[in-house]
């Protein structure tokens, strides 16, 4: 009985230790004898300013327009353009880098960890998915700054990035067809595109970031806004309302708090959005949402 009772314990040790690692870092996906000995994450940061080293003094105690304005000053300051090819592919593999496995990439919307090398069109290749869409967003040249801005690109399978297109960003649809167990959508009628739970976050945050660093004041990227709706136009995407939810709903994980860190460390600039979550709403509410 007594034998009996320890094996019991020690499983339920087990199950709640592994149910805890998979909760704080969903991007990976892995069996957990892979991850059995990593070291518990740290958390993302609290509901107080993150600030590291003064980076975000100008914009503390700072509100609505003004603190969008501040923002867009301090993450403009020290972003270095990188090129299209080798540049983004090089920073793709230091910024997602599977954390258990140096020699491959985390892929977005599958979460499947694939080998750095194997990245180009081909089918199960990795490639470059613009979270916000090129055409969408009217910088479909790599000369412009926004088209190779990494805060919103990330490594995507090649399937999944097609299926996804220039949709705009809503809930509901049908499985993907590529990885239909990940849980990302689609709604073909409507254009719209719903990523897995795991980084509906991730999704909302960069597309914050992207409203926030451009103004209409670099070259060949005009203004971005963000639109309640999913039928937006050049420049704008949506749906507002959604990504507002998405911010709540999918915290800031370790794996995309470090990959803001790595950001600042290739291209220049940080993601306030990652930092300081509790800005979005301070900036980007509307009553239309509520």
């Amino acid at each position: 009985m007594k034998k009996t009772l320890i094996a019991l314990l020690a499983l339920t040790a087990f199950g709640a230790n592994a149910a805890y690692i998979q909760a704080h870092d969903p991007h990976v996906v892995a069996p957990f004898s892979l991850r059995c000995n990593t070291e518990v994450p740290i958390p993302p940061p609290s509901d107080d300013i993150y600030n590291p080293d003064g980076y975000y003094d100008h914009a503390i105690g700072k509100a609505g327009a003004e603190l969008k304005s501040t923002l867009n000053s301090i993450i403009t300051m020290g972003h270095k353009k990188l090129s299209y090819t080798p540049g983004v592919w090089d920073a793709l593999s230091i910024t997602d880098e599977d954390p258990n496995n140096p020699d491959n990439v985390i892929l977005m919307y599958t979460g499947r960890s694939q080998s750095k090398s194997s990245h180009g069109g081909g089918v199960d290749n990795w490639n470059r998915e613009h979270t916000w869409a090129k055409s969408q967003g009217g910088f479909n040249t790599s000369s412009a700054m926004g088209y190779t801005d990494i805060h919103h690109l990330r490594p995507t399978d090649v399937s999944i990035n097609g299926e996804r297109g220039n949709y705009e960003f809503l809930e509901g649809g049908v499985a993907t067809k590529e990885s239909p167990e990940a849980g990302n959508k689609k709604n073909t009628a409507l254009e719209t595109f719903e990523p897995r739970d795991e980084v509906k976050g991730d999704v909302a945050r960069m597309l914050f970031y992207m409203a926030t660093r451009y103004e209409g004041s670099d070259l060949k990227t005009p203004d971005l806004e963000l639109a309640i709706g999913f039928e937006s136009g050049t420049a704008k995407i949506g749906d507002l309302c959604t990504l507002l939810r998405w911010n709540e709903y999918d915290a800031v994980d370790e794996f995309e708090f470090n990959r803001n860190t790595k950001i600042q460390k290739v291209q220049g600039n940080r993601n306030p959005f990652v930092d300081n979550p509790q800005w979005v709403n301070e900036i980007f509410d509307s009553e239309k949402c509520h």
